[in-house]
């Protein structure tokens, strides 16, 4: 369902009108503990209720949004309550920077901002958007943190982040800060039920052990059936079925050291996720006429999708973390130590059909993440604020993967040979001669059950950080802060991967020159002979005999033209069926011209100029650089670089069918130059910024239908401007908007997976992005009971989903890649409301809903796999809605 352009806009006008100077996210710079009258931001206390200030640890300092220059957008516990945000992922419909998908299983997310964010779906590709939950690093941005366990508020801070976070902050960094234990006892309960049988319970409790000891437990319980009904299993996909529990101990005594434990364990057993087809080939048929299915075209958006087999995804996530701060007067002491463990298996149905073609793609990833950060925090004299620290990172990914063809292939497989060749050759045919031509015996070995790769990574990396940031008071409300971090990064990895796959074992174009040779001397000879047709053997035989100077003449002519045109499809046949290739064999690392090892080191800086115009008025300007190290490609797609090929043949290394490509992607440096004015007043407050960001080498990761081809942008730059504000009309009622504006394009791109793409616009970033949200908070009778209303609607502008389609590239004409993307785009229109009554006694009903619009749109696009010319994708989640019950004690 869509909005007419007349009344989207103006819907934008208006609601732009009421809210102009005005943010949802700034805050007065009175002392968040000691409210302060009038001065006290309006913001407090509508968050009072729940007892939220706005509070942030953007520079790892606690400092209100007021006085913070950094671009950070906050979701505090209170709007994600009162916004029902049922998933980190419904956070973009809050912050219009911020884009979150999962897509390829329940064990990834992706998270975007300004344009700017990969690592999904490939365990080798760390994110751009570095992910901290209670200042732990979360290496991969697993569902785990999905369900938003006791949140105090969820930071946003956009652009580079690299000289205090300690790694991987080149885009931008998520912070997730959950609640403390008190020491007065309380807790919630709540339970929801909603469509698709949605189901879900949290508990939290927290309470004192002693007059130094606090503690708290929290615990939920997700299900949900899945909303895509799978004709060909029977059963429903993308459902839900996790649950996690959190405890938490704090020690405080009023003296100098206060210590944080944590620790956490989450479950999830799901089906996901389901992939539809956007457009159909002739590889459909082939599918049909094997006995499998796939959507058409018009059942898109129908809730439908086809699979042989349930794509199941068993998730187990741990981990312990503990904080401890020590007060020496002026000076603080900080250190955070963690562990984590996440171990995820999935199967996936990867041909996305009812048909047996892809009979098994397995994963079974292990990660174990130790992390340590000191630093030192304070003051010297009046005008000068210090933080110095490091940071240590020890990280071991386990992978082993297997993919294997099913019991339909070899007979879809056979229909595609058919069709390729007009008829002229079959499965059987093709064996029968490739046999002849190289002495073997393939009868009855092409595309068998169980064929394909098995596969198994490893991956070893340790990093280390240094980093300082100084706040100098040059005058009363001018402030210049200084910043810098030194990175060192070291990656290894190794690879034992075997391919069974008989047919991609192959070298078609060799075999195909025997064949020419053969051809074209039977032609010519019996041309000589004047036989009117080929000569046979035999006569080919007795020619060479009778006349060797002859023949070798002619065997040395047609030997030139088979050599000259084995490469050419319109001479080689048997090119027609290289796409049939998709599992050869690999080039294992390390080995001795490729060492599977990576070394960075990078210095990144800050420079920032803050002023007090007013009070009630600040701006600034910033200078900020950020750095993310290499990343390998641990897939079957990783293919050594095109320099090493020389050295890898004088070794005797090449494997049949080995290409060239990217074993890893080098750093990315980004660089961000920002103009800011923040403004908070009694009734009003606002947040605009004005930025320049690029980030050379970014890390593109790209889904080619049967793999990843991981490459370096040259330069990807984004022209911006972000503007949030909230206004407070009277006591009960408060509006905002947030808008974004991003013009992001490839400065130089020239190895992407479609070509060169330097001076393209970025696709799936959309040029506008546009929030509005409205609260109504009214105590309702003498008892204190409130009735509070809430809604919001984003929006975002019409852009196409994807740069281009590699599986149309396979002859380098790029423009029938971008051609085939062209017509797929999206726009987003998500209007979300709820309504809550609130009892002064602690009880609350609200009923919810999200997507209230139902608009569908599609979140990707990739190459179908195994069906040259299909093109697939992951459809958006439809309109759910339901109730909530919620106690608070």
């Amino acid at each position: 369902m869509r909005f007419t352009a007349s009344v989207r806009t103006a819907l934008l006008a208006g609601v732009a009108g009421i809210a102009l100077p005005t943010s949802a996210f700034a805050q007065a710079a009175a002392d968040p503990g000691e409210p302060n009258s009038d001065q006290d931001s309006f913001e407090q206390q509508a968050d009072s209720a729940t007892g939220n200030t706005i509070v942030v640890t953007a520079t790892k300092r606690e400092q209100t949004l007021q006085d913070v220059p950094v671009a950070v957008s906050v979701t505090t516990a209170e709007t994600i309550e009162r916004a029902q945000i049922r998933d980190i992922k419904d956070l973009s419909s809050l912050v219009p920077s911020l884009r979150v998908t999962t897509l390829q299983s329940s064990a990834n997310t992706n998270f975007i901002i300004r344009g700017f964010g990969n690592g999904a779906n490939n365990a080798g590709i760390e994110p751009s958007v570095g992910v901290f939950v209670d200042g732990v690093y979360r290496s991969r941005t697993a569902a785990q943190i999905s369900d938003l366990p006791d949140v105090q508020r969820v930071e946003v801070l956009r652009g580079p982040q690299s000289t205090l976070f300690g790694k991987n902050a080149s885009a931008g960094v998520i912070s997730i800060v959950t609640k403390k234990p008190e020491f007065d006892f309380g807790g919630s309960v709540e339970a929801s039920y909603g469509n698709f049988d949605a189901m879900v319970g949290k508990a939290l409790v927290t309470g004192p052990v002693s007059d130094s000891i606090a503690m708290s437990l929290a615990a939920g319980i997700n299900k949900r059936h899945g909303y895509l009904r799978d004709l060909g299993t029977g059963n429903r996909t993308n459902d839900r079925d996790r649950w996690f529990v959190r405890g938490q101990a704090l020690f405080e005594n009023g003296g100098p050291l206060s210590v944080r434990l944590i620790g956490d364990y989450d479950k999830i057993d799901e089906i996901c996720c389901g992939v539809i087809n956007v457009q159909p080939s002739a590889a459909t048929a082939a599918v049909r006429a094997v006995g499998g299915e796939v959507n058409t075209p018009e059942q898109i958006y129908d809730g439908i999708v086809y699979s042989n087999f349930d794509s199941t995804n068993d998730i187990e996530n741990w981990g312990v973390s503990g904080q401890v701060d020590y007060e020496l007067g002026a000076v603080t002491l900080t250190s955070i130590t963690s562990y984590r463990e996440s171990h995820a298996i999935t199967n996936q149905d990867s041909d996305f059909t009812s048909a047996d073609l892809i009979g098994r793609k397995f994963d079974d990833i292990g990660l174990e993440t130790f992390t340590q950060e000191l630093r030192v925090s304070g003051e010297i004299g009046d005008r000068i604020g210090f933080l110095v620290g490091g940071y240590y990172f020890d990280e071991t990914v386990d992978q082993k993967s297997e993919i294997f063809f099913g019991e339909d292939f070899r007979p879809y497989a056979d229909l595609l040979i058919r069709g390729a060749s007009g008829g002229a050759f079959n499965v059987d045919l093709v064996e029968a001669t490739i046999s002849g031509l190289t002495g073997e015996n393939y009868v009855g070995q092409f595309f068998l059950p169980g064929q394909g790769l098995d596969e198994a990574y490893g991956l070893d990396n340790e990093a280390y950080s240094l980093f300082g940031q100084v706040d100098i008071d040059i005058v009363e409300g001018l402030t210049l802060t200084l910043g810098a971090n030194y990175t060192k990064d070291k990656k290894a990895i190794t690879t034992n991967v075997t391919s069974t796959d008989v047919f991609s074992g192959l070298d078609l174009q060799e075999i195909g020159q025997v064949a020419i040779f053969q051809q074209g001397l039977a032609t010519q000879v019996g041309g000589l002979l004047s036989l009117g047709r080929p000569a046979t053997a035999a006569e080919i035989g007795a020619f060479a005999g009778a006349n060797p100077a002859g023949f070798a003449a002619v065997q040395s002519g047609v030997q030139a033209y088979a050599e000259a045109n084995a490469a050419n499809p319109a001479v080689n046949p048997l090119l027609a069926l290289s796409p049939l290739q998709f599992l050869p064999p690999f080039l294992n690392l390390p080995n001795s011209v490729e060492d599977g090892k990576t070394n960075d080191s990078d210095w990144s800086y800050t420079a920032r100029l803050a002023y007090d115009l007013t009070p009630t008025l600040n701006v600034y300007a910033s200078y900020a650089t950020g750095f993310k190290a290499s990343s390998f490609n641990l897939s079957r797609d990783s293919r050594p670089l095109a320099s090493d090929i020389p050295a890898l043949g004088q070794s005797g290394l090449i494997t049949p069918n080995l290409t060239t490509g990217s074993r890893f992607a080098g750093p990315e440096e980004s660089t961000v130059y920002e103009l800011g004015i923040k403004g908070n007043w009694r009734y009003a407050s606002a947040n605009l910024t004005v930025f320049q960001q690029t980030i050379d080498g970014f890390q593109s990761n790209i889904f080619t239908g049967t793999g990843f081809a991981l490459a370096n942008a040259g330069e990807q730059e984004t022209f911006g401007v972000e503007f949030d504000g909230l206004v407070r009309p009277t006591d009960s009622l408060s509006l905002n908007v947030a808008f974004t504006y991003l013009d992001a394009k490839y400065n130089s791109f020239t190895n992407s997976s479609i070509g060169d793409l330097s001076g393209f616009q970025v696709a799936g970033v959309p040029e506008l992005s546009a929030t509005f949200g409205a609260q109504w908070d009214k105590e309702i009778n003498a008892n204190g009971d409130r009735l509070i209303l809430r809604g919001d609607y984003h929006y975002e502008s019409a852009t196409q989903i994807s740069q281009g389609l590699p599986g149309y590239y396979g002859d380098g004409d790029q423009e029938a890649a971008i051609a085939a993307a062209r017509p797929f785009r999206r726009e987003v229109d998500d209007l979300n409301a709820s309504i809550t009554y609130a009892m002064d006694m602690g009880l609350e009903f609200t009923l919810w809903g999200r997507n209230l619009l139902n608009d569908r749109y599609l979140l990707s696009l990739f190459d179908s796999v195994a069906q040259a010319g299909s093109i697939s994708s992951y459809p958006n989640q439809p309109r759910t809605y339901g109730g909530t019950v919620k106690f608070r004690f």
